[in-house]
């Protein structure tokens, strides 16, 4: 149960390492710059995005969808609240400095980019064949090809 726990801080701790990678590239390389700063952005969530598709890919060959899903919940949710709340501290900015509308705007970003990685990275698990429910469906066809049928005399 630990090492469970383990791997959602960890994946916690890598979506909000980089938001603050992005978050200090903006600040030192391109501290006027909004168009820089937009594509930096860009970039930080694709990355988000990918990071999570290799998570759901990987956990969803181990283990049933509810098992991971939730897992993977909890760690989006953690590094959202970090990266809304203490990414903007880190590099010396008010969190609701930008106003409800930047606030609100960088949370539905960020959702829909951690959707859609783990969008991307479940449908390619399940596309290949490769997902815990497919894997448990082919063993099932194997067993039973495997036994001989019974013979029904009337």
């Amino acid at each position: 149960m630990g090492q469970r726990w383990r791997a959602v801080g960890v994946l916690a701790a890598a979506l909000f390492a980089v938001n603050v990678v992005a978050r200090l590239v903006i600040r030192f390389a391109f501290p006027d710059d909004d168009t820089a700063a937009n594509r930096v952005s860009l970039v930080m969530f694709l990355a988000i995005g990918l990071v999570l598709a290799g998570a759901a890919f990987r956990w969803g060959a181990a283990r049933p969808l509810g098992h991971w899903a939730g897992d993977l919940a909890v760690a989006v949710v953690a590094a959202l609240a970090l990266t809304v709340f203490v990414g903007p501290l880190l590099v010396g900015e008010n969190p609701f400095g930008g106003g409800a509308g930047l606030f609100f705007a960088q949370i539905w970003l960020y959702l829909a980019a951690t959707a859609a990685g783990v969008l991307v990275g479940y449908l390619t698990l399940t596309a290949l064949g490769r997902d815990f429910r497919s894997r448990q469906l082919k063993r099932y066809a194997e067993l039973k090809q495997s036994r001989p049928r019974k013979v029904v005399r009337r």
